[in-house]
């Protein structure tokens, strides 16, 4: 009996200890990156020389950045608004219906997700220069917008399909029972319940897509992501204005996240409410 004890005490302690180490690997980063944002020296080195907003200034002053910001907030709202449509749509058809070619239709949708961003940028970019000679245009940001929804509508499908497999239809059953017309069972229950996951999904999908490098590089043409103007700063040497940027960047992507949580918890409750 002792030694079973000892054995799980040791088990626990090796989790405990894996959780911890992991979450310190994840999380020094980050805040040696907020704490780098801070500085008053040009370069980034520790320990970190005196304390100043003045990264933060330059910044903003930089008159490539806030064009840089309109058209990554352009690429990415307009590229969730799709890939939260077409998951929506994909996962509803992935795990309510059966029809010919479904294991083909499943493949086909998850195929973005194994290629390297890389690859799929290269790939596609070769696909828009042909089509550009034929029809005469050039890339830009609906390039990248095309790019982006192609990339993210994978992801978008996977987690709405995890809401749409939870879902409990007789719910809807019992709306029809009552009297109600199919665009009212959609509009009362259905899309209620499954409000979270969407959320959640263009959450996710608007982070990819603002975040995205690879896809951007070789779709934007002269055109400047957020993500683009970032490398090509860091490419001619490091400052201090990037770990500012990175940390305006990490505030709202915490805020959205919580809120995607949030919303989850909020529809697991409306759920059991409704079931009950």
């Amino acid at each position: 009996m002792r030694t079973t004890r000892v054995k799980d005490m040791v088990l626990d302690t090796a989790l405990v200890g894996s959780v911890v180490l992991l979450l310190v690997f994840f999380y020094v980063p980050i805040v040696t990156l907020v704490a780098f944002s801070f500085t008053s020296s040009r370069v980034l080195t520790l320990p970190i020389e005196g304390f100043s907003f003045a990264w933060y200034g330059e910044l903003f002053r930089k008159p490539d950045f806030l064009p840089a910001v309109a058209n990554s907030a352009i690429v990415a709202a307009v590229s969730t608004v799709f890939a939260t449509v077409f998951g929506t749509a994909g996962a509803l058809a992935w795990i309510r219906y059966r029809f010919r070619l479904q294991s083909l239709f499943r493949a086909v949708t998850f195929a973005p997700l194994l290629f390297p961003q890389l690859l799929l940028g290269v790939v596609m970019l070769l696909w828009f220069s042909v089509l550009g000679n034929w029809l005469g245009f050039s890339t830009g940001l609906v390039t990248v917008v095309i790019g982006h929804i192609v990339y993210i509508t994978p992801f978008a499908l996977v987690i709405v399909a995890v809401q749409v497999h939870g879902f409990d239809e007789t719910l809807e059953d019992a709306a029809r029972d009552a009297g109600a017309s199919g665009w009212e069972v959609f509009r009362e229950v259905t899309f209620p319940l499954l409000w979270p996951g969407i959320f959640s999904a263009a959450t996710f999908s608007f982070l990819l897509s603002w975040g995205n490098f690879y896809i951007s590089y070789s779709l934007s043409g002269t055109a400047r992501t957020l993500p683009v103007f970032v490398y090509s700063g860091i490419a001619v040497g490091s400052s201090p204005i990037y770990p500012a940027l990175a940390t305006l960047n990490f505030i709202p992507a915490l805020l959205l996240v919580a809120l995607a949580e949030y919303m989850r918890r909020r529809a697991l409750k409306r759920q059991a409410a409704a079931g009950s």
